[in-house]
């Protein structure tokens, strides 16, 4: 394997998938904590594993990461297998876990210069490549504070950015959310959502319904250690066999324009009352035009169209029994 300037050594050529995971199994005693896991992520492509405290996602990333042997099942990376003692390969492995891996009276660029010289980094390269990490995180302007002063939330972000210093093939994230301030929290969305556009492949767990779906461009419904429903946003809510919902709010003649979109291809059910007509269909964003102009040519004045569309709360709750949060 070749090495770049700045001492990290470079990945192998790779088709196809980064990271595959094939029937995976973890067990602690009686307790079988992950069973029969596997997904795969491509490059580029933001990966979720979604599931309550509990579920066996961190069980999963561990095993991921090379922290922790499979009991059964195959994880390759770039081609390679992953496990405790395949040292190479988890060169191209940045993980971030739950617990903060930072050294309180260090400032962060202390805590970057030390991480990254553990992987094999060092001068020039490594001094850019820490003032670069520290604008991705937003903490450029406060780099020589030491992170025991640091809220929460930039204590995060800093974790983030050790993860994602020596430019990882595969960036492990695991609920890097957790107890953070709304702003930092946004901004750690933020950094993940431009990491995956530059191509990296990153595996985003998190309990929180709505940075899967901001995130994550294929999602896996974990429960009890089991993968329970994957695919993108749209073909997990379609299992449901839920319908979006388009509300018109107006004067004029509702009844009869209730009547004109009702026979509109896309549209399940219309019913309407005084001054609104209530719509399930199929694909709201891509029927509404036709809804909206249905209805205004039967008669019916227009003050708002609202479109409520299924999200994965109803899909998880559906798989499982229970709330997400449970």
């Amino acid at each position: 394997m070749s090495s770049d300037s700045s001492g990290t050594t470079a990945a192998p050529a790779h088709q196809g998938d980064v990271l595959v995971v094939t029937d995976v199994v973890r067990r602690f005693g009686d307790l079988v904590a992950v069973d029969g896991v596997s997904f795969r992520i491509a490059p580029g492509e933001t990966y979720g594993l979604l599931g309550p405290n509990g579920a066996g996602k961190t069980t999963t990333i561990s095993m991921v990461a090379g922290l922790l042997p499979a009991d059964a099942g195959t994880i390759t990376l770039l081609g390679r297998a992953v496990g405790p003692r395949h040292t190479d390969v988890k060169r191209h492995v940045g993980l971030v876990p739950q617990d903060l891996a930072i050294y309180p009276e260090l400032s962060a660029r202390e805590n970057l210069v030390f991480f990254g010289r553990l992987q094999g980094m060092w001068g020039r390269a490594l001094t850019a490549r820490v003032d670069e990490v520290l604008e991705i995180v937003g903490l450029a302007d406060r780099a020589k504070d030491a992170t025991k002063e640091y809220s929460g939330g930039m204590k995060r972000r800093l974790n983030i950015g050790i993860g994602l210093l020596h430019q990882p093939t595969l960036l492990i994230l695991d609920e890097p959310t957790v107890g953070v301030d709304p702003q930092s929290r946004n901004a750690i969305l933020e950094s993940v959502e431009a990491l995956s556009h530059e191509g990296m492949a990153v595996l985003y767990t998190t309990h929180y319904m709505e940075e899967a779906e901001r995130l994550c461009d294929r999602i896996a419904i974990i429960d009890s250690g089991r993968v329970q429903a994957e695919g993108t946003r749209d073909e997990l809510i379609r299992l449901t066999g839920e319908l979006d919902r388009i509300r018109l709010t107006g004067g004029g003649d509702v009844p009869e324009a209730a009547a004109a979109v009702r026979a509109l291809d896309a549209v399940a059910s219309a019913d309407a009352d005084r001054h609104s007509v209530l719509l399930a269909v199929r694909d709201a964003p891509t029927a509404v035009a036709g809804v909206v102009t249905a209805a205004t040519a039967a008669g019916m004045t227009l003050d708002d169209v609202e479109i409520t569309r299924p999200n994965l709360e109803s899909v998880f709750l559906q798989l499982t029994g229970k709330a997400l949060r449970d």
